[in-house]
């Protein structure tokens, strides 16, 4: 056992990185830009632009909650059969995303230079280091979960915690495909409602929970002033890139062993509490300030493709559903939840985690407000 887990330390400790020259600095970025788009025109570019064609003429949201796969409903005590059905349906629909953030977040630990990556992610301040966060993660359009990879993999290489938490949350809040979607097929109000206070998280909150919890980046946190890290070791172009295999399947095995078994074994735990962790639409649990600090707590815990937050919310409004309770779970559904947490702890460290999602609950409260004032 002690050699198994030698083994795997072993295994999962970062190696040096060498430092490219300009040249092939460069022709890394260039090979990562081509792994970026590739993978996200299959994975989501495509995909969407074909939902986006057939909602803008229907106007009509055609899936259906995910909370509710297996028949399990609000107040149904946890069962195998919910946690299996969920878990299906959930991989069913994030497979593509979910392989499409490994891959990206393999090829920059490979390929892209972290003297490059830092000089484009971190700024002097705080808001300034967000705002580039936001902007570089609306591209990808990735949920909670399937953008961690990446948002480890940049917080590991000594990019600032807001730029980091910034790029974590501004993938599923600031998605313009889901905005779109919300466009067409529900009130104007939501669409403004979750516009509007995803861009005061994304920006403002991860500048905030920053300034909070700020600490010495985990990895070569001198790059940040100097463009330069003492994990890195000289070498050419030619042993660079000669070199770049062997580093990218390191981190794409290092990823796929980290962070893919403790995601699954979450998913299957709410999946299997979902009835008692998601109460709203029973009896008289519909209005009032109650039900908008439940739906605040509940929907950063839970855990939702891209764009399930629609049909989710869509039946909760015709139930009954306050319009504080529906602003609640619009901003906080998406942009947070206990696996995408599990997958970022590591890189994040629990006490930036644990602010990210207390930031997200009260922005879900704010939400609740803002969204009953229009």
């Amino acid at each position: 056992m002690a050699n198994l887990l030698g083994a795997r330390t072993t295994l999962l400790d970062d190696s040096p990185r060498s430092s490219p020259t300009r040249g092939a600095a460069a022709g890394g970025m260039l090979i990562v830009a081509v792994v970026f788009v590739v993978v996200l025109l299959w994975a989501k570019w495509i995909p969407y632009a074909a939902r986006t064609a057939h909602v803008s003429g229907t106007h009509t949201w055609s899936g259906s909650s995910i909370l509710a796969v297996g028949g399990v409903h609000a107040g149904n005590a946890p069962s195998w059969h919910a946690a299996t059905t969920f878990t299906r349906a959930y991989v069913k629909a994030i497979w593509k995303a979910l392989a499409a953030a490994v891959l990206i977040s393999a090829a920059i630990q490979a390929l892209l230079s972290r003297a490059w990556l830092l000089r484009m992610m971190n700024r002097r301040g705080r808001v300034q280091s967000a705002v580039i966060g936001g902007l570089v993660s609306t591209p990808s359009m990735m949920c909670t979960c399937c953008t961690a990879p990446v948002a480890s993999t940049l917080r590991r290489d000594g990019v600032s915690s807001s730029a980091a938490v910034a790029y974590w949350l501004g993938n599923p809040l600031l998605n313009p495909a889901v905005l779109v979607f919300l466009a067409f097929v529900a009130p104007w109000q939501w669409t403004v409602t979750r516009l509007g206070m995803g861009v005061a998280l994304v920006v403002g909150g991860s500048a905030l929970v920053s300034r909070l919890t700020d600490r010495p980046a985990p990895a070569a946190a001198v790059e940040q002033l100097t463009g330069s890290s003492p994990l890195d070791s000289p070498s050419g172009p030619a042993d660079w890139f000669a070199q770049a295999p062997a580093r990218f399947a390191r981190a794409l095995l290092r990823l796929t062993l980290t962070l893919l078994p403790e995601y699954l074994v979450v998913v299957m735990l709410i999946g299997a509490f979902r009835g008692w962790l998601f109460p709203l639409g029973r009896d008289h649990l519909h209005t009032g300030v109650l039900v908008v600090l439940i739906a605040a707590v509940v929907g950063t815990l839970l855990v939702i493709p891209t764009a399930g937050e629609i049909p989710i919310l869509q039946g909760l409004a015709v139930a009954g559903l306050s319009l504080g309770g529906v602003g609640a779970l619009l901003v906080t559904l998406p942009a947070a939840s206990l696996p995408g947490m599990a997958m970022v702890w590591r890189a994040f460290g629990w006490r930036l985690t644990l602010s990210v999602a207390a930031l997200v609950a009260v922005g879900g409260v704010l939400a609740g407000a803002l969204l009953s004032a229009l």
